[in-house]
């Protein structure tokens, strides 16, 4: 291979599908009206933000933000000729309108506030306006995802087409779809050797929207990186590592590590409110989203942290590991989507209201979907609950509606010791705080 920048090496095809992820200037026909996706890097958002978004879906659509597996928000039910874009662009969410739709960049959300070997929240930063600066990433697919892990191994997995995973504070590897290339690369380099990544992507990718599509050949993409960067990323390469997988933070009030607090609160369905909207942005100066659709709070001292919880206690949002609705994630199912064949969320919501407690501390989650695409299933293992005429298969076995809190119980192993709390917010007192000094 003469030149990794730009050669192409054989087996590769040309002539890749049309994408059609949507954006906030290019939207989804949906059978709810049209779908608009917000790409927030990092899932970073200050209060003002939340507050338009909030606004923007109310006065255009449906009333709701949508949170996606991602970390961005989608509106939905928006007419034909609403002025979401200028609005969404007024309130800096909109950097660059010819890569908007590539800006999608997860990092571990509890970055700089609790555990992980470094802070990966200025590296977002740096990578989003690393993508918006070179043209020929604008072409990228929509699903094409950036990753950037402080440690933890809670974001580097195989659906992360290219990712930082830190190894200590100044230095990471080079990871592709969840696969450790052996490559290390300076912090201060992560952006531009993430962009290069997708570049080379770009030039090899075909029909795949994915790197993990490639499979071994995707080794290519590493040996374009090192080419371009050269001895700065800790050529020769090292021995490639297994990277572990942790799960999602819990839901709920943690010490930081620096003793102050953080909070992490779930939404069912990751649909969060306009009312719940203006709640969170109303006790948060800034918040991020996650990519299981909760969002977290943080740098809160003793006084605050009591303030925060309750007041999203009220406004519905879960707290408790245990919760039933933390069990469960469902696609949007119909009337909002053509391609479903059920209202999974009624299904859903309505075995809830039964028979919830059947799913208290569940220790595996379960999701909903309407058809085969399982559009929005979470990255960790989960219970698959699929969509049939007059019920649901779950993992497989055929379920009438009525029987669905009682298969969905067996299937998820709910009562465990989660249930315990089922209902309860992690909310420490400031009794609590001042006797175990947690």
């Amino acid at each position: 291979m003469s030149d990794p920048h730009q050669a192409t090496p054989a087996g590769y095809r040309r002539g890749a599908r049309a994408d059609a992820c949507p954006g906030a200037l290019t939207t989804h026909e949906a059978a709810d009206g049209q779908l608009a996706r917000v790409r927030v890097p990092g899932g970073r958002l200050g209060a003002g933000q939340l507050r338009e978004l909030a606004a923007c879906a109310e006065e255009f659509g449906d009333g709701v933000l949508h949170l996606t597996s991602r970390g961005n928000v989608q509106l939905r039910g928006l007419g034909a000729d609403a002025g979401l874009a200028d609005r969404i662009a007024a309130a800096g969410l909109l950097p660059s309108a010819s890569h908007e739709r590539v800006r999608n960049i997860v990092a571990s959300p509890l970055s700089g506030l609790s555990g992980g070997v470094a802070d990966v929240r200025p590296l977002a930063g740096e990578l989003d306006e690393a993508v918006c600066a070179r043209p020929e990433l604008a072409s990228l697919p929509g699903r094409f995802l950036f990753g950037l892990d402080d440690g933890r191994a809670d974001v580097a997995d195989d659906r992360i087409d290219a990712c930082w995973y830190a190894l200590d504070a100044g230095t990471g590897a080079l990871v592709l779809a969840g696969r450790d290339t052996g490559l290390r690369v300076p912090a201060g380099q992560a952006a531009e050797a993430l962009v290069e990544a997708a570049a080379a992507f770009g030039r090899v990718r075909g029909d795949a929207w994915q790197v993990r599509e490639l499979g071994t050949r995707a080794d290519w993409i590493a040996v374009a990186v090192a080419a371009r960067l050269g001895s700065g990323i800790g050529c020769p390469r090292q021995t490639p590592r297994a990277l572990p997988r942790s799960a999602e933070p819990p839901l709920g009030a943690t010490r930081q590590d620096d003793g102050g607090w953080l909070v992490v609160a779930g939404i069912t369905f990751g649909a969060l409110s306009g009312a719940q909207a203006r709640t969170l942005a109303g006790l948060a100066g800034t918040v991020t989203l996650t990519p299981w659709r909760s969002v977290v709070v943080g740098d809160l001292d003793a006084d605050a942290v009591d303030t925060v919880t309750a007041g999203l206690d009220a406004a519905g949002f879960l707290l408790s590991q245990g919760a039933p609705e933390h069990a469960v994630s469902a696609c949007i199912g119909s009337p909002g989507c053509a391609k479903s064949r059920a209202d999974v969320r009624a299904d859903v919501s309505e075995v809830m209201r039964t028979a919830g407690g059947a799913l208290a501390g569940a220790a595996t989650a379960a999701h909903f979907s309407g058809c085969e695409r399982r559009c929005g299933r979470p990255r960790a293992e989960h219970v698959d609950v699929l969509a049939e005429d007059g019920g649901y298969r779950v993992d497989g076995d055929w379920v009438p509606v009525e029987r669905l809190a009682e298969a969905l119980a067996r299937a998820t192993d709910a009562g465990g010791e989660a249930a315990a709390d089922h209902g309860h917010p992690a909310r420490p007192g400031r009794s609590q705080q001042e006797r175990t000094g947690s």
